[in-house]
């Protein structure tokens, strides 16, 4: 039998007013259900809210250092569970346990990081044209933060969003995607052994029409963070600047790899490969589009199938690639494929479900040369293991091809000239730009964070600039 987990909400672990439940089954097995938790509604997201409201002025209060320890005693304890958690992650979201564990590594690192930062907010002395004045600011936090999470990076994304807003001093409502709630749940299991005051952070369960709408409109909360799809981020955006909230959204992307004409082919194939088969494809850094210099090309192509071909598909604790997470992620996948062969793209690897699974959500990871830029395929966000192939004839039209979509997440390029490097990083539109690597992967100390479609352009994610979403600045005069 499966145990029911339970919101947390005001330092206590309960069950929603709903009475329903959610069973989240495992992705490489639909039939075994690993989870269940609580099935929330309005009236449970409005309670959080609430506590979360009442919790804020004494977490302000707070002393930095003091927020920090918690955070680095949660730290501490995420770390002891890690193998725990990796299984439960591979488990509910379905990636391979190597990428499982290096995204659980990812939140330990995430609050060791933003506890020291805790002790480090303050603000600066500035030179007053009095002298009998001192001029400083001083940063305070924002007040109570909702964060609406997905289910990609189930327990990376809650904690780079949750922890810079503890460190900041806010008091947080969490909902965490209904596909894989787990990690979330589980970092506030940690945070409460840890010693986090009761109402400091909230965590609730349940449709993002009923949990999440309410978080974004209650007006106990100041300001929103929400990873997710573009056409939904932007309803969260126009519903919570309604309501004059601060928000901050990170969304979709098409990303490009521009493989120059001094590329080495076989190299440039692996970390295109790696970018965009990786974690199944399911990551909004994906590469999902190869530009392609005409030389190069065909042995790009050949090169880029021979490592689709090559990668082992299977349960994500015994293979390379696991399966997507749901049956509508995979509905979707194979829906850009037969657009993609409608549309006149030639179809040279992958392109089905793997014969020896006759249930999981599995996918083999897909190749499409003969694409232009104005195919779906090479417009659309498909969110699986897929890569459309464009070829171009010269750098000149590779920028242009690369950045001809509506999105503007993370690109790369593959190159051996330095010129065509410097261009790249200038001309890319693109929030993360890369020299010789997969777009995937983002170092925590550094903002992150998109242009065009893919973000909100206000506050990036990570690093300093992740403090910055969460503090608002306060100007004293001191005439003493």
């Amino acid at each position: 039998m499966t145990d029911t987990n339970t919101n947390y909400v005001n330092g206590e672990w309960v069950s929603s007013a709903t009475s329903e439940t959610i069973d989240v089954a495992n992705p490489a097995n639909p039939s075994e259900v690993v989870a269940r938790y609580q099935q929330s509604g309005s009236e449970d997201a409005d309670e959080a809210a609430r506590a979360a409201a009442d919790a804020a002025s004494d977490w302000a209060d707070t002393p930095g250092p003091e927020r920090g320890r918690i955070l680095r005693q949660a730290g501490t304890i995420l770390a002891d569970r890690k193998d725990e958690l990796t299984e439960q992650l591979v488990a509910e979201e379905g990636k391979a346990r190597p990428e499982a564990a290096g995204e659980v590594q990812r939140a330990i690192d995430i609050f060791h990081y933003f506890a020291g930062k805790a002790a480090d907010l303050g603000g600066t002395v500035k030179g007053s044209s009095s002298r009998d004045t001192t001029l400083y600011t001083r940063k305070e936090p924002v007040g109570v933060a909702a964060l609406i999470t997905p289910w990609n990076y189930p327990i990376a994304i809650p904690a780079w969003k949750l922890a810079p807003a503890l460190a900041a001093g806010n008091t947080v409502v969490l909902k965490p995607a209904s596909a894989a709630p787990g990690p979330a749940v589980a970092l506030a299991e940690a945070l409460d052994e840890a010693g986090l005051p009761d109402g400091v952070l909230n965590v609730v369960t349940g449709p993002g029409s009923d949990v999440a709408s309410t978080f974004v409109e209650h007006e106990a909360v100041d300001a929103v963070s929400f990873t997710g799809s573009s056409q939904v981020g932007e309803m969260v955006y126009d519903q919570a600047t309604d309501q004059g909230k601060r928000v901050q959204t990170e969304l979709g992307g098409k990303n490009p790899t521009l493989v120059s004409e001094s590329a080495d082919p076989e190299e440039a194939a692996e970390i295109v490969a790696t970018g965009g088969f990786g974690t199944t494809g399911q990551s909004c850094t994906a590469c999902s589009r190869a530009v392609v210099h005409e030389d190069v090309y065909d042995e790009f192509v050949d090169a880029l199938v021979a490592e689709a071909e090559s990668i082992d598909i299977g349960p994500g604790l015994e293979a390379e690639m696991g399966p997507q997470v749901s049956q509508s992620e995979l509905d979707s996948t194979l829906e850009y494929i037969d657009i993609a062969q409608d549309e006149g793209a030639t179809l040279a690897a992958g392109g089905g479900t793997p014969d020896e699974y006759d249930s999981g959500y599995f996918v083999e990871p897909t190749v499409f040369t003969d694409v232009s830029n104005d195919m779906r395929i090479a417009q659309e966000e498909v969110f699986g293991p897929v890569v459309a192939v464009i070829k171009v004839s010269d750098f000149d039209e590779g920028l242009e091809v690369a950045n001809d979509v509506e999105y503007g997440l993370s690109a790369s390029v593959v190159t051996d000239d330095h010129t065509e490097a410097n261009r790249f990083v200038d001309e890319a539109e693109a929030g993360v730009v890369k020299v010789n690597e997969k777009t995937t992967g983002l170092e925590l100390h550094v903002p992150f964070g998109g242009f065009k479609r893919s973000s909100s352009e206000t506050w990036r994610e990570q690093g300093d600039e992740g403090l910055e979403f969460y503090t608002i600045e306060k100007t004293v005069y001191d005439n003493y």
